[in-house]
């Protein structure tokens, strides 16, 4: 697998981005390709605008940064994407929002490659790293609620969420519950964690991991 991880600290060395780090070194350890991007560098040109009055002539966005580059060469060709943010205000980080709201000029139908972008963004399994100073379990229940409906909107699994606590540079790793192994753990795993979004009308067979007619302990893979 190709994986990209979008790394929204605004601290290079921070506790976000030590997460990130594992993830990456965690699913190149099960021998795929993976790259950290910094969000905070690659969108520098700023928030998203009113695409009505400063989309370019030929449908473009105009806001000149590294956005379309990390768009349509390495997010459209990754096979998982990894979102790796400090908590903010119960919230990401703005870089993480704005890569999410300027995205609407790549979807919308009046970009030459909406089509393209749509298809590339969907179907790509989706993890979500988070750094936080308070360990109370509904600080980040906004965040993750969020990420999982934009997620679901693009048609990406959402595969794990891990979070550290840490405030100080790098103290996530000092987090007893040990959240850069987790991390390492899940970019490991990306390719096969179990992953279900039922509907009414879904078939669901009796048993989650095995034969439903098989006696417990003689399940088969499914």
């Amino acid at each position: 697998m190709d994986v990209v991880v979008l790394a929204a600290s605004p601290r290079p060395d921070g506790n976000s981005q030590a997460l990130a780090d594992a993830f990456a070194d965690g699913a190149r350890s099960a021998g795929h390709a993976a790259r950290v991007f910094d969000l905070n560098e690659r969108t520098s040109g700023g928030f998203l605008r009113d695409c009505r009055s400063c989309r370019g002539p030929d449908g473009e966005c105009s806001i000149a940064d590294g956005y379309r580059e990390l768009m349509l060469e390495h997010v459209l060709r990754a096979d998982a994407i990894a979102y790796a943010t400090p908590l903010y205000w119960y919230g990401m980080a703005a870089s993480l929002k704005n890569w999410f709201d300027r995205m609407t000029c790549y979807i919308s139908a009046s970009h030459p490659r909406s089509a393209e972008v749509i298809e590339g963004l969907s179907g790509k399994r989706a993890a979500l790293l988070i750094s936080s100073e308070e360990r109370y379990p509904g600080a980040t229940l906004g965040m993750i609620a969020q990420v999982q409906e934009m997620t679901r909107y693009l048609r990406q699994p959402f595969v794990g969420v891990v979070q550290g606590v840490g405030n100080r540079r790098g103290e996530v790793a000092h987090d007893p519950t040990d959240p850069l192994v987790a991390a390492r753990r899940l970019g490991a795993d990306l390719e096969t964690l179990h992953f279900t979004d039922y509907r009414v009308e879904t078939p669901r067979p009796g048993a989650v991991w095995g034969d439903a007619d098989a006696p417990i302990g003689q399940y088969r893979d499914l």
